[in-house]
């Protein structure tokens, strides 16, 4: 899927991935939000061909790290309690089919079938967000809307134990698998 991504930021902007993060880099940008800002502003990009572009410059998605296993093991460090719940969402996900992708970035773990369908981050020391790409479908009692948590999915659930992860939370995510 990155690789499709890559060969159509080159034919909808004329410009390589490379020479994307080669303006990025001369903009001097140290957040992620600015450098998406930037290219959706100034250079028109949707919001996922900014996000490419900016994990890719900061060197912070799965494909820029060494080990992305190390990715999920420092969003974790002092957070150890939620692992349990990451692992218990992991396996339940992974069930849907093979064509499901994990993708570690620095705060979150992306998940993706064509396109991304959930998100995963401890968000706090004692919460995990279950972000949900889930379109058509009302909030409604713990899936609420995913508001200012993250501009990439419809909805969130809030998450603190492994006893969170119960048949409503599944099926909001087999429902935003199955529309990806």
């Amino acid at each position: 899927m990155e690789d499709t991504m890559i060969e159509n930021l080159r034919k909808n902007t004329g410009k390589s991935l490379e020479e994307w993060i080669a303006i990025v880099k001369a903009g001097g940008f140290q957040k992620h939000g600015e450098i998406i800002k930037f290219l959706k502003e100034s250079h028109g990009f949707t919001h996922g061909f900014a996000n490419l572009v900016a994990h890719k410059a900061k060197g912070s998605d799965a494909g820029s790290a060494e080990d992305p296993q190390q990715l999920i093991d420092q969003q974790y460090q002092g957070k150890e309690n939620l692992r349990p719940v990451y692992e218990k969402l992991i396996e339940a996900i992974s069930s849907f089919g093979p064509d499901v992708e994990i993708a570690p970035k620095n705060a979150y773990v992306s998940i993706r079938r064509k396109k991304q369908f959930a998100l995963l981050q401890p968000s706090t020391k004692t919460r995990l967000d279950v972000g949900i790409n889930l379109k058509g479908v009302e909030p409604q009692g713990r899936l609420e809307k995913s508001g200012s948590f993250n501009s990439m999915c419809s909805h969130r659930v809030r998450t603190e134990t492994p006893t969170d992860i119960d048949a409503d939370l599944i099926s909001w995510l087999q429902a935003a698998y199955e529309q990806a």
